[in-house]
């Protein structure tokens, strides 16, 4: 994986892959408290993580082949309170350089793949044809004789056993061999760039340049929507996008509400009556 990585990651300073570790964002946020003035990106995958994590602290399933496991660990020129916007930016430009996987791969093959039934459920859950795909989680530490924060972030793809992983979980879930036959080398390249890229356009910009692309990639656009925390519905309302900031707009009864956390799932439509 390194060997091949390498020449797709140039500006990356660090490179690992490990067999197995607990966690690869806890291993960059341990490292980066360590590291001093280190220069980064760093990026850390593993083919199995004991402990992975999704967000709300949730355990993320996974076993040695089924799942895509990487962090990266970028400096960034932020002040904290200007933090939580990466949390859409970060899904945004996974989801977009996935799609551009799965374009590039349609246009070789000439098989019919539609790149936009690949999506992003606010914050940042990629989903295909509505099925959970990949989960990311993003992390913030300081170092030692440094003023900016280092952000970490850590994805988890499932490559395969979406229908066991339904099954267990009771949702549904899908993974990367329903959709294209691309090398995983590629997949990890793909995102490390757009992470990298990302994070400098929000550095230089803000939410606001992320707003339309937000939208070019939104599964919750005007669909009726909960926002639940441990299983208490907060709010219902339709979703409408990402205000200037990126949080979540919801139009309710009330009016234009703003949600900056929990999590969020189209509402079942109610069942016709027959008469």
């Amino acid at each position: 994986m390194i060997s091949a990585l390498t020449p797709l990651l140039p500006d990356f300073t660090s490179l690992q892959w490990l067999e197995s570790t607990g966690s690869s964002n806890a291993d960059l946020m341990q490292r980066a408290r360590q590291a001093g003035a280190a220069p980064l990106p760093w990026l850390l995958g593993a083919d199995r993580q004991s402990s992975a994590r999704g967000r709300a602290g949730r355990p993320w399933q996974n076993a040695s082949g089924s799942t895509l496991m990487f962090s990266c660990a970028f400096a960034v020129d932020l002040p904290i309170v200007e933090l939580p916007g990466l949390s859409p930016v970060m899904g945004i430009a996974a989801c977009e350089a996935l799609r551009d996987l799965i374009s590039a791969h349609r246009a070789t093959h000439a098989l019919p793949i539609a790149e936009t039934r690949l999506a992003l459920k606010w914050p940042n859950d990629l989903q295909w044809d509505q099925a959970k795909l990949a989960g990311i989680l993003i992390e913030s530490t300081s170092r030692p004789g440094s003023q900016s924060p280092v952000i970490v972030t850590g994805i988890g793809l499932n490559l395969k056993d979406a229908p066991a992983l339904s099954t267990a979980l009771g949702r549904p879930i899908a993974d990367w061999s329903q959709i294209a036959d691309i090398s995983p080398v590629l997949i990890v390249a793909s995102i490390a760039r757009a992470w990298s890229r990302a994070i400098t356009d929000y550095a230089a910009g803000g939410y606001t340049a992320f707003n339309t692309r937000f939208d070019r990639v939104d599964v919750l656009a005007g669909n009726q929507v909960d926002v639940t925390d441990k299983g208490h519905i907060l709010q219902t309302g339709k979703a409408m996008g990402t205000d200037s900031i990126g949080r979540l707009l919801l139009q309710t009864d009330q009016g234009i509400s703003t949600v900056m956390v929990g999590d969020v799932s189209i509402r079942p439509s109610a069942p016709v009556s027959q008469p």
